[in-house]
């Protein structure tokens, strides 16, 4: 099996990539390597079906960028191929006084990041939209919205074995070797051969990267982030996407309210340590994994760093109690009998060994290779921009 182009994972940016390649370079081989018998099954549909607005991420990241240009990519899309989305909008809010300096500078952020219509509200103001929250002060972002990225993801899978890209389902990389002018990939049960090869391994990025990158300078730590579903009687207490201002102390967004195209309202998520890298129950566990994760320097120093924090959200992830004393800081009129427990998502968080989470996207490029090895949110907004930008750094191999 010979290819211009292997690329390892079909989640969004692996399909998103795939796409642009095809789009720029028709009479090339293309081929996608899944271990799963599925697409997409992981981060690219178990995340929080948000199109982020880029106000949080730091201006001229690769973040804050590839956001940006993104959501247009990404609306743009959807509207051509009949993808279902809602541009509801969101309200980031202030429930206490001494979180307005925090709420400020978010709001300076998004601005130098380019949004428009950006509003910063008074508590009555902000009342008029969301009646029911807790609120001082408000950032109201008309550009969020909402979407299952898992039909992102089939679409885009579609286009891509439409023209003529090769799905290799159940096909887990175990061995890659770069050579002068070609790629050999070695996998669970086959191997093949390549010009050039791109990896999107999501919650294995770093097991992927260090197949050619023995000296890889950070880890993937994966975090838990479970759900509560509001009872449909209760769905009215939320009509747009509520968000507190996030905590400075710990690298999460924190629990808020989404709102879901089925009709239905999520609430979370939580972070918590998941004790495998696919592990999407309390109960799930992997030794090997888990030992390695504990052992690494990087993941010690942040748990030093943040365990207190930690140790919250651990209750919240063991105390339907706790999770809604959380939720109610946002709408206090929710109650224990008006959430039942939902689905649940493992974010992939690069860290170094000295306990920094990578707060950019990170892509490491070899002769022959590209490595995403760091791809967090918001990666599925930015999916079609990421996209473009790794077949751009492909065919500039070719010049």
């Amino acid at each position: 099996m010979t290819y211009d182009v292997a690329i390892i994972g079909a989640g969004l940016v692996g399909l998103a990539t795939a796409h642009r390649l095809q789009t720029l370079r028709p009479d090339w081989k293309v081929c996608l390597l899944e271990k799963e018998q599925s697409i997409a099954l992981h981060q690219s549909s178990h995340n929080s079906g948000v199109i982020h607005s880029g106000i949080y991420y730091q201006p001229g990241s690769l973040r804050a960028k590839n956001c940006l240009s993104g959501y247009a990519l990404l609306l743009e899309f959807c509207s051509q191929h009949q993808v279902p989305f809602e541009i509801c909008g969101k309200l980031i809010v202030a429930t206490e006084a001494d979180e307005i300096p925090a709420l400020e500078k978010i709001y300076l952020r998004g601005k130098e990041n380019g949004l428009y219509g950006l509003s910063m509200l008074d508590r009555e103001a902000a009342l008029e939209i969301e009646p029911n929250i807790a609120c001082e002060r408000a950032i109201q972002v008309p550009q969020a919205g909402i979407i299952d990225f898992r039909n992102v993801a089939l679409t885009l899978s579609e286009l891509v074995e439409e023209a003529g890209g090769v799905m290799l389902l159940g096909e887990e990389v175990k061995q890659i070797q770069s050579l002068a002018t070609e790629v050999i990939i070695g996998t669970s049960g086959n191997e093949l051969r390549s010009r050039y090869a791109v990896s999107c391994a999501g919650l294995y990025a770093d097991k992927v990267a260090r197949l050619t990158v023995p000296d890889l300078p950070c880890r993937i730590l994966p975090f838990r982030g479970e759900y509560y579903d509001l009872i449909p009687e209760r769905r009215d207490l939320v009509n747009h996407l509520i968000y507190p201002v996030p905590n400075p102390n710990f690298p999460f967004l924190g629990v808020h309210f989404t709102r879901r195209l089925h009709g239905g309202v999520e609430a979370g998520p939580n972070a918590v340590l998941a004790f495998r890298r696919e592990g999407y129950k309390f109960a799930d566990f992997d030794m090997v994994e888990l030992t390695t994760t504990l052992a690494y320097r990087g993941f010690r120093k942040i748990a030093s760093k943040y365990w207190r924090t930690g140790l919250q959200e651990m209750r919240r992830s063991l105390s339907k109690k706790k999770f809604v004393e959380a939720l109610q800081k946002l709408v206090p009129a929710i109650v224990e009998q008006d959430v039942v427990p939902g689905r649940s998502g493992v974010r992939a968080m690069a860290c170094d060994i000295e306990g920094n989470l990578l707060d950019d996207f990170l892509i490491l490029e070899e002769q022959r290779i590209i490595h995403m090895v760091n791809a967090p949110s918001p990666a599925a907004t930015a999916c079609l921009a990421i996209g473009r930008e790794l077949a751009t750094k492909i065919l500039k191999k070719e010049l």
